[in-house]
């Protein structure tokens, strides 16, 4: 490279003596059942000249590679939890990556864990996420369930978490590790634990089997455990990044009173910031020096009350839910029903070919377009930001274009 012959961008050795010093001294450091950059494994070879592994090493070129893609940046229009509030203060999805790597760090850096594995399964863990948050991925999973279903063979289900990893490993063609990918296929929060004990995924293989189980057994996302350490810390960190935030967002938006807003009555304190810092200091205090996570009792049950409230006050609001129902799952199926007729018949001129095959084909995956048409057309949606599908259905259904008034609630709403 012509990069490593000049000497403005080449270390000398001294100066490469003291990066290796640094490098050793904080690895010295690390827990014996911290997770170290020599035991990363890629699918493919990742070679790094001198310099450049010593710039970076294997878990923090993950990092770079989950960040510095499309799809990452889509992440700044997907739902999180209210997808029909024209309101700038709403949590959207990068920041909900974002809030689980910041607070997964601090118990990581805490514990003496391999800070940047935890940051890469915590900024991709959630990439796989449909627009308007779980209840398109309900939606979506159950028209892919219809589409792959035949007599004798079952249909498969869409999982966010599974389609984090496909959408890194498979679509966007990035040589992330073994160990950072596991962590985002088994980050799953819906379910908690009180204790969080690492399961070995040693192979490429083995991950591919546990997709597998999770794309023909519904639920079974629920019941992976990561491989490492890191990756149990980011599991139990998304359950904290939303619990609060999303009490947050839903008094912005008047779901909740004021009133209704503290978490009353709990051991963890009555705000976000309370919640936050007593589970993670009751996780770290439990947690040192052992090969697993743990907490006391009385914080766990802490986690499940508030998960329990927050599902009976915010997750389950009828008026979201009759607009996704009766409004996006409807456009969803016509939008799969005509992308999958358009990639079984070699249309180039869709946008299915001009907006996503061709162009991640031509971005960094030749053979892409040999998947399964029915998987393509599941990308192609599931990467879809809020807007862009309402855009494109407008667009290409112009007589039966949804009306902002009919989806948002204005700005400018008293």
């Amino acid at each position: 490279m012509a990069v490593a012959s000049n000497p403005e961008f080449t270390f000398t050795e001294d100066e490469r003596a003291y990066v290796r010093e640094g490098l050793a001294a904080r690895e010295a450091l690390l827990s014996p059942y911290a997770t170290r950059d020599s035991q990363a494994i890629f699918e493919r070879p990742d070679w790094q000249d001198e310099d450049t592994d010593l710039v970076r090493p294997a878990f923090v070129r993950d990092v770079d590679r989950v960040l510095n893609n499309a799809f990452y940046n889509r992440c700044m229009d997907k739902t999180q939890v209210f997808p029909f509030y024209r309101n700038d203060d709403l949590t959207r999805r990068s920041f909900h990556l974002q809030l689980v790597s910041q607070i997964s760090r601090k118990i990581g850096a805490a514990l003496r864990l391999n800070i940047a594995l935890i940051e890469a399964i915590a900024l991709g863990h959630d990439m796989g996420h449909t627009p308007f948050g779980h209840e398109g991925e309900y939606a979506l999973s159950d028209v892919y369930h219809r589409h792959t279903s035949a007599p004798g063979k079952p249909g498969r289900y869409f999982n966010h978490n599974v389609h984090s990893v496909r959408l890194l490993r498979t679509v966007a063609y990035r040589n992330l590790s073994l160990q950072a990918l596991n962590g985002m296929l088994c980050h799953c929060g819906e379910k908690a634990f009180a204790e969080y004990h690492p399961a070995p995924c040693d192979t490429f293989a083995q991950l591919d089997d546990m997709m597998e189980t999770c794309y023909t057994q519904k639920g079974a996302s629920q019941l992976l455990r990561p491989s490492t350490l890191e990756g149990c810390v980011v599991r139990i960190c998304d359950i904290l990044a939303y619990l609060g935030k999303d009490r947050q967002d839903a008094l912005t938006v008047r779901v909740l009173t004021p009133e209704e807003y503290p978490l009353k009555d709990s051991v963890l304190g009555s705000t976000n910031s309370e919640f936050i810092h007593n589970a993670t200091a009751n996780i770290i205090k439990n947690s040192i020096e052992k090969p697993y996570l743990a907490m006391d009792e009385d914080v766990f049950q802490a986690i499940i009350d508030a998960k329990e409230l927050n599902s009976r006050q915010i997750y389950l609001s009828q008026e979201a839910h009759e607009k996704l129902t009766g409004i996006v799952h409807p456009m969803m199926d016509r939008l799969y029903d005509r992308f999958l007729e358009d990639v079984k018949a070699g249309d180039e001129s869709s946008y299915i070919f001009r907006h996503h095959i061709n162009a991640w084909m031509m971005r960094s995956n030749p053979v892409y377009a040999n998947q399964d048409p029915n998987d393509i057309v599941v990308d192609y949606i599931a990467s879809m930001t809020d807007e862009y599908f309402i855009s494109l259905f407008n667009y290409l259904y112009p007589k039966e274009a949804v009306s902002e008034e009919e989806l948002y609630v204005p700005y400018f709403h008293e």
